[in-house]
């Protein structure tokens, strides 16, 4: 499988480690459509939002841009 490598990879690997679990947060004024849907807008840090959704999509992702 292909592997993303960029200069300060380990480093940044160990800061997403110690990064602690975000609580996501709806936001009902801002919603919009059906509320069974399974898509969401997430707005703010990528890490903080990709340590939130880990626990219920871990191995499922394929790409994420």
């Amino acid at each position: 499988m292909p592997t993303l490598r960029w200069l300060t990879r380990d480093e940044d690997e160990r800061i997403a480690e110690r990064t602690p679990y975000r609580l996501l947060e709806e936001v009902p004024e801002l919603s919009y459509g059906d509320r069974g849907t399974i898509n969401m807008l997430i707005q703010g840090d990528n890490l903080d939002a990709l340590k939130a959704l880990l626990p219920y999509y871990a191995g499922q992702v394929k790409c994420i841009y």
